[in-house]
């Protein structure tokens, strides 16, 4: 008998300490003793201009006096109209080839590797007023991303890509829309895997710290990979809150109490 009260103390000890603690489950916490009143003048977001990439796709748009006159600049929008605003943007955008080029009609091939959309409107709009217009026809040229694709994977609500039509979505939000993160992922090691030209890097972030928002990965890019690692807590598969654990504790309680009184009755 004394020895089954061990085995039950023991087993009680293992599944109360694989617990997962709250301080690991809760987004933004105030860590290293900063106080309330600092946070909104200590945090500054951090986001770089976007520099575009192979593969990406832009939306492109010229406006002009007679806008007939640039008419064959702008897609059609002939398309499937049943298709959804991702597959409109890919077939009716400009896809950056490997070259770093996108190819515009009468303009032809302008390498836009490596430079933010602003400087893509002016570099456009130069060409434009050097080759084919003069500056009293008002030439306009605005240049998008054709929608901030992105995937999720691993310990996530809704793994898989996702396409969001906006230029600024920071960590969080990429996130919210793939699902949450469940109690059983690392809010404290995600992982960003980012595109760069010399080749694919991956970035840590603690979620769980109020300085996350400091962070130059704050704010996801294009093409970015977000990877979550479960906790080690589900691969041991011991209960998520005490309460689970509790019950675990009684399921374990029960069956050996029905082995015991079992054997006592052999």
């Amino acid at each position: 008998m004394k020895r089954i009260k061990l085995l039950i103390f023991v087993l009680s000890c293992i599944i109360v300490s694989s617990c997962i603690p709250h301080k690991d489950t809760v987004y933004l916490q105030i860590k290293d003793g900063a106080l309330n009143d600092t946070i909104p003048n200590n945090l500054v977001e951090i986001q770089k201009p976007y520099r575009v990439q192979v593969n990406d796709i832009l939306n492109i748009r010229v406006k002009a006096l007679d806008q007939e006159t640039v008419s064959i600049l702008n897609p059609t929008g002939e398309g499937n109209l049943n298709a959804s605003s991702a597959e409109r943007a890919f077939f009716d955008g400009f896809t950056v080839d490997v070259h770093g080029n996108v190819r515009i009609p009468t303009l032809g091939y302008i390498n836009v590797l490596g430079f933010t959309t602003e400087e893509i409107e002016k570099k456009i709009e130069a060409q434009l007023l050097e080759e084919q217009f003069k500056e009293t026809a008002n030439i306009f040229v605005t240049v998008k991303l054709a929608g901030l694709r992105y995937t999720a994977s691993g310990e996530i609500g809704s793994p898989g890509s996702q396409v969001l039509f906006t230029e600024r979505v920071n960590v969080f939000e990429a996130i919210a829309n793939a699902g949450e993160i469940p109690l059983t992922g690392n809010k404290k090691d995600v992982k960003i895997i980012r595109q760069y030209p010399q080749g694919q890097k991956i970035h840590s972030l603690d979620l769980t710290d109020i300085k996350v928002m400091q962070s130059p990965y704050y704010y996801i890019q294009p093409n970015d990979i977000i990877y979550v690692e479960p906790l080690k807590q589900k691969s041991i598969g011991t209960g998520e809150t005490a309460l689970s654990s509790i019950t675990a504790i009684a399921s374990i309680v029960s069956l050996i109490s029905t082995a015991v009184l079992l054997s006592t009755r052999l």
